[in-house]
């Protein structure tokens, strides 16, 4: 049974880009993609270090970087951001490339190096052009394995996060996700922040950082991804004479335990604010699982419905949100600001009820799959861009080579699957919200 009239504008909406690339999407199915792009990928081990190395060629970029495994596994509520920190502190300077040359090289280069720590893994990564590659790749290898921790870089990145702390805390937006990590990942290895805490991020000292580095700085826990007109040959090399000679260490990665959503929950934050906040979290397939692209197109058709009938319909809220997060431990969403969070709410969560309960046709989920094609591989023009996915399906998505199934699998999902993922996670909501708890009718988000 389709949605029949119930709700065909809303349809109409999510499905109008679709006719903009069937013609692209049709000739695109003709050519095997995959194969041709993981002829170009090579993958070699040094000393238990894994490397994924993918050719372009002509490509006048190079981009990259070194990955560390474990994420929130890594620390523990006394010492949580302690890994931010110490990337973040170590790609100032290294013991032979002080911090002024370092920035000035990679300014005369037009390079970058940068550093982020996530859930699941952090990562070192550089971008360069092609002819500056070998410089960078000197600088980038120095200031990973030899890092100066120096006093006054430790003490600017500390202030700076301390900053990004309170800001978040003021800002409703950093308040309500704050609120909502709290709540989903409560006795959670996500419970311990990746960025850390005030508390955490204030007690930590230069010998902290060097200790904690060289406790990571083993090939077993560590990553290495290219992108760029580069030799995997050559780079074996560069490799075995720099990060070949850590120790390998016996890291394995533990799995991660399920959220609980086994019931619908709802957590408030008084605060006086012309609008209220609201967000409510759902289980959700990670990137590992076969449903994770059923989810992908579900959660796309969520996104459109909430937007026509909150926004276009019923001028609820400028922005409402549905959306499909990218964790090991996964999980969608849906979110709004509105003065009237109850009908909101109440109009979102009808919006997941018919997609959990009635059936959609093939060729409308066809057309949504179609949808994907142009955001996607615009998605994947820049070699950085490449590089991460490669990183994030290695890490997260059962191998690198699956980085390039993802449109073939959009491709594969029909309105049963849907229907079925829908159902199956679209459920038990826990609901955060930050604003007038007297306006809030409890019944409407905890009805399950």
């Amino acid at each position: 049974m389709g949605f029949g009239s119930i709700n065909r504008k809303a349809l109409a909406f999510v499905f109008a880009f679709a006719s903009l690339v069937s013609a692209a999407f049709a000739q695109d199915a003709k050519v095997d993609r995959v194969a041709a792009q993981a002829a170009q990928v090579t993958e070699f081990d040094v000393n238990g270090l894994k490397v994924i190395v993918k050719r372009r060629a002509s490509a006048p970029t190079v981009a990259g970087g070194l990955f560390i495994r474990g994420g929130s596994r890594n620390i523990n509520e006394k010492n949580a951001g302690i890994e931010d920190l110490m990337l973040d502190s170590a790609i100032e300077s290294g013991k032979n490339i002080p911090r002024q040359q370092v920035r000035r090289e990679l300014s005369r280069l037009g390079s970058g190096i940068s550093a982020a720590a996530g859930q699941d893994y952090s990562a070192v990564s550089f971008a360069s052009t092609r002819q500056g590659f070998d410089r960078v790749w000197e600088i980038f290898t120095d200031v990973v394995l030899n890092p100066a921790f120096a006093e006054e870089d430790i003490r600017r990145n500390r202030e700076q996060k301390l900053a990004s702390l309170r800001e978040a805390e003021i800002s409703p937006e950093g308040a309500v996700q704050a609120l909502q990590d709290r709540v989903v990942y409560t006795g959670h290895p996500y419970a311990n922040d990746a960025v850390g805490t005030a508390a955490t991020i204030g007690s930590l000292t230069a010998d902290d950082l060097r200790t904690y580095h060289k406790s990571v700085m083993q090939t077993s826990r560590l990553l290495l991804v290219f992108v760029g007109d580069l030799d995997a040959n050559e780079l074996k090399g560069k490799i075995a004479s720099t990060f070949g000679k850590l120790p390998r260490g016996d890291y394995k990665e533990q799995p991660l335990p399920a959220l609980d959503f086994s019931k619908p929950t709802l957590d408030v934050t008084a605060r006086t604010l012309p609008t209220n906040y609201v967000q409510g979290e759902f289980a959700a397939p990670s990137l590992a699982s076969p449903d994770y692209y059923s989810m992908k197109v579900a959660t796309t058709i969520l996104q459109g419905l909430v937007y026509q009938e909150v926004r276009v319909r019923r001028q609820l809220s400028y922005a409402p949100e549905a959306r499909l997060n990218n964790l090991g431990a996964n999980t969608g969403a849906i979110a709004v600001t509105s003065t009237d969070p109850n009908q909101a709410v109440t109009v979102m969560l009808d919006q997941i009820k018919l997609l959990r309960t009635r059936r959609l046709t093939d060729d409308a989920i066809s057309e949504v799959a179609s949808s994907f094609l142009t955001n996607y591989y615009l998605g994947q023009e820049t070699s950085a861009a490449q590089a991460a996915e490669l990183a994030r399906y290695e890490l997260l998505g059962g191998g690198w080579r699956n980085a390039f199934e993802f449109m073939n699998r959009i491709r594969q999902v029909t309105a049963d699957d849907v229907l079925r993922v829908s159902d199956q996670y679209m459920k038990n909501l826990r609901f955060a919200v930050v604003g007038d708890p007297s306006a809030l009718n409890r019944s409407v988000f905890l009805h399950g």
